[in-house]
């Protein structure tokens, strides 16, 4: 038995991947300690760890000298609050799935002593994961392209980007039919971060489809709380079957139920996505500095898994108009869910378990000593 601590920012998109190896782990007979931040929140319940262990981090500002300043001393008192941690627990190995709330513990681990890994999830290797690479053992990744991730000298080794059991469950559930009569289901999530927007975007654009398709649809859509009547209203204007929601706790199962999916392009989203095998315009998050969502959305459009579109050039009429060409041809939809699939990679949480286990110094199933 070893005692890992894995360390990962407070949101879906880094504790998702975490919390598929913690429970890979703890089948395993392990132990396992969470480090994240403030923002774990209502994921925090269901991480299955010994303990959560909130540790001080910020963001640091290059365009701010003062808050540049604030976060380089609110990350050494998370540093400090780390180590004291890590002194208790005593871990084997740690394991980072990127941000800056893993660079205090991370940074605390490499002082102490202990082996880590760092998970990178996206095409793009993240800012916090470019400083810490010298300190980690190994480079985990997710794709065998990862930009940025050749400058490091630090061993690689590609995993995939693991998907939690609830995505696994439903990984086996075949495409569902597509008749001329059949329903249509639509998912529609987008996260903290797109939930506004395709508030904004997709209900009219639904609104511009002819009436028979919008007959047909079934639509599940992930809203902000404070959007939820005037996008319900949008949708009974329509005359469009609808069900909205601030959360869905049984997301995994309403993907492999939906014949198309239109989301953000999150690691762990393109992950889940291509493991259940599901088609999906893949509207990336504008703004980021390293385009690492762009990036995501690029591998699965080049694969013919999907459909990339930028928001800055998305108009409801010409989402609209995308939709009617996708829903009026059920062939490319199901040619697109077979080619997402065969991008899929549920072995990836095996592989980053038996990766952790012998950077612990733990002989990895299956593996002979020389």
């Amino acid at each position: 038995m070893s005692v890992f601590v894995l360390m990962a920012g407070g949101t879906g998109g880094h504790l998702f991947p975490a919390m598929a190896l913690a429970q890979e782990l703890r089948r395993r007979g392990h132990v396992i300690h969470l480090m994240t931040d403030h923002r774990v929140g209502s994921y925090g319940s269901d991480f299955p760890a010994a303990d959560i262990h909130i540790v001080p981090s910020a963001t640091p500002s290059l365009s701010n000298p003062i808050k540049f300043v604030a976060a380089g001393f609110r990350i050494l008192w998370g540093t400090g609050v780390a180590w004291g941690k890590l002194a208790r627990i005593r871990p084997d190995a740690v394991i980072g799935f990127g941000g800056y709330p893993v660079f205090p513990p991370f940074l605390a681990a490499s002082l102490s002593g202990i082996p880590g890994i760092l998970h990178e999830q996206n095409a793009v290797m993240g800012r916090a994961n470019r400083a810490l690479a010298r300190f980690a053992r190994v480079l985990a990744l997710s794709f065998a392209e990862t930009k940025f991730a050749e400058a490091s000298k630090t061993e690689k080794v590609v995993t995939g980007n693991p998907v939690r059991d609830a995505v696994r469950a439903v990984a086996g559930t075949p495409y569902p039919q597509l008749g001329e009569r059949d329903g249509i289901r639509l998912l529609v999530f987008g996260g903290s971060q797109g939930a506004r927007a395709f508030a904004d975007l997709v209900p009219p654009a639904i609104a511009t489809l002819p009436q028979d398709l919008r007959q047909r649809l079934v639509v599940t859509q992930q809203c902000r709380a404070e959007d939820l009547d005037r996008v319900a209203e949008a949708y009974r204007q329509a005359k469009v079957n609808v069900e909205l929601a601030a959360f869905f706790n049984d997301l995994p199962v309403r993907m492999a139920n939906s014949h198309l999916v239109i989301s953000r392009s999150g690691a762990s989203t393109i992950a889940e996505l291509t493991v259940v095998g599901r088609p999906s315009i893949l509207i990336p998050l504008p703004g980021a500095i390293d385009a690492d969502q762009k990036n995501n959305a690029l591998f699965v459009d080049r694969a013919g898994g999907g459909w990339i579109a930028e928001q800055a050039t998305l108009s409801p009429l010409s989402l609209g108009t995308r939709l009617a060409s996708l829903l009026g041809e059920p062939s490319a939809l199901q040619g697109a869910a077979i080619a997402a699939k065969t991008l899929g990679q549920p072995a990836a949480v095996e592989r980053l378990a038996s990766l952790a286990e012998r950077v612990a110094g733990r002989k990895a199933p299956g593996e002979t000593t020389a």
